[in-house]
């Protein structure tokens, strides 16, 4: 997930990824397909936080259909892996409720510092944020009931090794939630960044997790479940 500060300049997330996509322009039929990780940066968190957090992102981010996908019960323990600027992390805590937590996770110091500050203001008791390595989300093996990764997976490197990672942090009903772009979004990286759900699917099947497109309202993107076998 080579040097520190190369890793850091391609990952994005708490260890996979980083905060919220940026808009690019719309995808371009001649652009090449690849599966290579989009290079980039989030680092000043007050410069990215208009954005990310922008009213107007709940039309196609659909935070509240997004989390009913991912059937959380209170007393959960549901990691945000590249949670960012926290968008996600007001949804994930109230439906843990007061006696589960939220593991609001990034790569970035600024993001982490921005989510720290962010959960103290808006009362997320139950919210943690952390900077995690940049290849490993540091998760505690067998204990996490939820994670979400929400246009994020395209940034990771190693996606296969990252994922097994994932799958080992899992508790026995626990699940992987992956939320990204479609070829045909108006939002998101550039065409030959963008990975196709079934390419997303085969990654996690190859580390031996049940995995498949579930259906939903989102109209910029596609969303993946996966669990143990």
């Amino acid at each position: 997930m080579k040097s520190h500060i190369l890793l850091l300049a391609i990952f994005v997330v708490a260890g996979c990824g980083g905060s919220r996509e940026p808009a690019h322009p719309a995808p371009s039929a001649s652009a090449p397909a690849t599966s290579a990780p989009l290079v980039h940066r989030f680092e000043h968190a007050d410069e990215w936080a208009p954005r990310f957090d922008d009213p107007a992102r709940d039309a196609w981010q659909k935070p509240a259909d997004v989390v009913a996908t991912m059937k959380i019960t209170p007393g959960m323990t549901v990691a945000d892996i590249g949670a960012g600027t926290g968008y996600f992390e007001p949804w994930l805590s109230r439906s843990v409720g007061p006696t589960g937590t939220v593991l609001a996770l990034d790569i970035e110091p600024d993001m982490v510092r921005y989510l720290t500050q962010r959960a103290a203001r808006e009362h997320l008791d139950n919210v943690k944020a952390s900077q995690v390595a940049l290849d490993d989300p540091h998760l505690p093996k067998g204990k996490v009931d939820r994670i979400l990764v929400v246009d994020t997976w395209h940034h990771i490197p190693s996606r296969e090794v990252y994922a097994a990672k994932l799958r080992d942090a899992l508790s026995p009903e626990g699940t992987i939630t992956i939320v990204d772009y479609t070829k045909e979004s108006s939002h998101g990286p550039p065409p030959q960044h963008r990975l196709t759900a079934e390419q997303v699917v085969r990654e996690l099947r190859t580390v031996g997790l049940s995995a498949g497109v579930v259906s939903t309202s989102l109209s910029e993107q596609y969303v993946v479940v996966a669990r143990q076998p």
